[in-house]
């Protein structure tokens, strides 16, 4: 469904984020974008989501190609059209308008208002939570409740790609494990996601295939268990080091083998 393939990108013509990355979404899984602050998850996001040019960025090599059509220099709004939806880091929810205007802003490319209906409807069972709030301001809720509102806001057009960017930042570990089941619930029902963290655990566990991220490369791919289970990751990434597993602190890690992936 979407192919990044040797992208480069560059901010104000002068800063390099990202040096020939690649990677793709197959149609109906779930993947994962791994890596540490400032490895370029999010420039990843805004070339996938034609974001750049508001951050003064420019893709200067490579392509994306997104259900078969070429997207590398699409407008956002263009791209949003197309089946893609982005739920930005920080969830970026109108704080003074409520619930339910919330998700109406998320149906505004969709015209066809029993789409709109079924949309809803699936995002009220989705998120029960949201029914029982829907006339409240957002700008109220819960930190939670607002990373809810965001996502259901993005399912109002019914996208064909869910473009996740950090969505356990910040909550609490109850919470985090209520937004991994409704991604795997998103998934079942249809819509593909990619799904950018640096909770590998939490991500990792619910993907189909992981990329891991550093300095704009792509240094390590495989299927989300294979590299759950891998020593490498497990180290630099979970935290575990040892036999028995213990945990320790990213700074106490002394031993991260990066087995870097150039992919053409």
């Amino acid at each position: 469904m979407l192919e990044v393939a040797n992208l480069e990108v560059v901010y104000n013509d002068v800063i390099l984020v990202l040096r020939g990355l690649s990677l793709t979404v197959p149609d109906g899984k779930i993947v994962a974008l791994l890596g540490a602050n400032g490895a370029g998850k999010t420039t990843t996001l805004r070339a996938i989501s034609g974001l750049l040019d508001v951050h003064e960025g420019d893709i200067t090599k490579g392509s994306i190609r997104f259900d078969g059509e070429d997207v590398t220099e699409a407008a956002a709004s263009d791209i949003v059209r197309l089946g893609i939806k982005q739920v930005l880091e920080g969830r970026r929810i109108f704080a003074e308008l409520t619930v339910d205007e919330n998700l109406r802003t998320g149906a505004y490319t969709n015209k066809d208002k029993q789409s709109v209906t079924d949309s809803y409807e699936r995002v009220m069972d989705l998120f029960p939570r949201l029914k029982e709030r829907r006339k409240s301001v957002a700008g109220y809720m819960s930190g939670g409740e607002q990373q809810m509102l965001a996502i259901g806001r993005a399912l109002m057009s019914n996208p064909k790609l869910l473009v996740l960017d950090e969505p356990s930042l910040g909550l609490a570990p109850l919470l985090v494990q209520q937004i991994r089941d409704i991604i795997v619930d998103i998934n079942k029902q249809g819509t593909s996601v990619l799904l950018i963290e640096q909770n590998a655990n939490m991500a990792l566990s619910i993907s189909d295939y992981g990329y891991i991220m550093e300095t704009g490369k792509i240094v390590m791919d495989g299927e989300a268990k294979k590299l759950l289970g891998d020593e490498d990751v497990q180290e630099f990434y979970l935290g575990l080091h040892g036999e028995e597993g213990e945990r320790k602190s990213f700074r106490d890690v002394k031993h991260y083998k990066r087995r870097k992936r150039w992919l053409s």
